[in-house]
């Protein structure tokens, strides 16, 4: 093997390899951060609508304002696992996957180049459609700190699982189908537009098995102040829930699986 002359970590290798991940979503704007936007918009718009501004309330708060923070989260869900996974896919199908595995980087340097801009592409469309929340709504955060912490973690959580199904799908068609068939229904059936103590019994339980409920949970309760579970058990959860992703990642990517011919 040859002698390795980027020290015991390649931070120029994990550096361009996450900005290429960064300027890949960059170079399409308009359909990754003003798409997101839109759709949130359209979100709030029709339930605006459907419920009234003022009726129907959550938790002590009118419905629109409690959807809200769901509503960033999903979109935070939806674009951290389509960075990561289109990527992967792509760089598969298209044949240049040799491009990133050539270089002088360990499975963990890849791996972090990846995360780095999925978290990325999630923090930025987050921001987007907070600022929007608080110019429309007058949605200024609770606490800000709890925000930037579950939706980085949850971030995370989502550019490990969608680098996982990147890395598993041999067309876009399977790609497509994890998305289609396990993230959708994940992240609509935990909170997004409700409160999981409006579920009958089994149902409530297994969303507390969900980790996308905790990351919904989080980012609501750092936005206006009201959650279902308490944040540090789902700080847990999640951080369990990244781990054991990110574990899987890093295995794959050590082993070649479904990387190399």
């Amino acid at each position: 093997m040859g002698v390795r002359r980027f020290g015991r970590v390649n931070w120029l290798g994990t550096g361009t390899l996450a900005k290429r991940e960064v300027m890949r979503f960059m170079n399409v704007w308009s359909q990754t951060v003003m798409a997101p936007l839109i759709n949130a918009a359209l979100f709030l718009l029709i339930f605006t609508i459907a419920i009234g501004p003022t009726r129907g309330d959550v938790m002590g708060v009118p419905f629109t304002t409690f959807i809200a923070p769901g509503i960033l989260a999903m979109t935070v869900i939806q674009n951290a696992f389509a960075n990561t996974s289109s990527s992967m896919a792509s760089a598969k199908v298209q044949g240049n996957i040799v491009d990133t595995l050539m270089p002088p980087l360990s499975a963990a340097e890849l791996m972090a180049g990846y995360i780095i801009g999925g978290v990325a592409r999630g923090l930025l469309v987050a921001l987007v459609i907070a600022l929007g929340e608080a110019i429309f709504l007058g949605i200024l955060p609770h606490n800000i700190l709890w925000v930037v912490l579950f939706t980085t973690l949850g971030g995370a959580f989502m550019s490990g699982l969608g680098l996982i199904a990147g890395i598993y799908a041999q067309k876009f068609d399977q790609l497509a189908a994890i998305s289609n068939f396990l993230v959708t229904p994940l992240s609509f059936l935990s909170g997004t537009f409700y409160s999981i103590e409006a579920l009958p019994g089994v149902l409530q339980t297994l969303s507390h098995y969900n980790p996308l409920f905790y990351m919904i949970d989080g980012i609501r309760l750092g936005m206006i102040g009201v959650s279902d579970s308490s944040p540090w058990l789902g700080l847990v959860v999640l951080l369990i829930a990244t781990t054991i992703v990110l574990t899987l990642d890093w295995y794959w990517l050590r082993k070649g699986y479904r990387l190399k011919a």
